[in-house]
C-alpha cells in the first residue's frame, strides 16, 4: 500500500490535493482539512471547497445539497478532478461550493472521501496521512 502523510497544520489534521485550473490546465495544490465529522459515509459529496475553486477548476454543476452545521442552508455541488499522485489517486469528485472555508485552510476533506482510504497518524501525532 501507498502512504501519504502531511504536517498537522495549525495543529490540525490536513490532506494535501492538487486540482487541476481549467484555464490553462495549471495544477494547484490545495490544503484540506481532515474532518472525518463533515458528512456521512453516503452524503452526496466528499469535499467543501471554496466555490471560487470549483469555478476555476472547470467544476461541472450538479443539483445543490442541503447542508446543517457550520454550512447550514443550500450550496451547489460541482464535479471536480482530484488528485493525490503519490497515492496514483485520480478522480472527478462531488465537491460543494461554500463562501468560505475553515481559517487557514483551502477547504475540508468530509467523511466520504478520508473513507476511501485507511487513515490517521500511524504512530507519528505530528502527522496525518492516508493509505491507499
Amino acid at each position: 500500500m501507498a502512504r501519504r502523510q502531511w504536517p498537522l497544520l495549525h495543529d490540525r489534521p490536513q490532506v494535501q490535493v492538487t486540482l487541476t485550473l481549467a484555464a490553462g490546465g495549471q495544477p494547484v495544490q490545495r490544503s484540506l482539512l481532515a474532518d472525518s465529522g463533515a458528512g456521512t459515509a453516503r452524503a452526496g459529496f466528499e469535499l467543501l471547497l471554496d466555490e471560487r475553486d470549483c469555478l476555476v477548476a472547470g467544476g461541472i454543476p450538479s443539483p445543490a445539497v442541503f447542508l446543517g452545521g457550520a454550512y447550514a442552508g443550500s450550496y451547489p455541488v460541482y464535479l471536480i478532478r482530484v488528485q493525490i499522485p503519490d497515492l496514483g489517486f485520480d478522480h472527478h469528485l462531488p465537491a460543494v461550493g461554500v463562501p468560505t472555508v475553515p481559517a487557514g485552510f483551502d477547504g475540508i476533506a468530509c467523511f466520504r472521501f478520508l473513507n476511501r482510504f485507511q487513515y490517521g497518524n500511524f504512530g507519528d501525532a505530528g502527522q496525518f496521512g492516508l493509505d491507499a
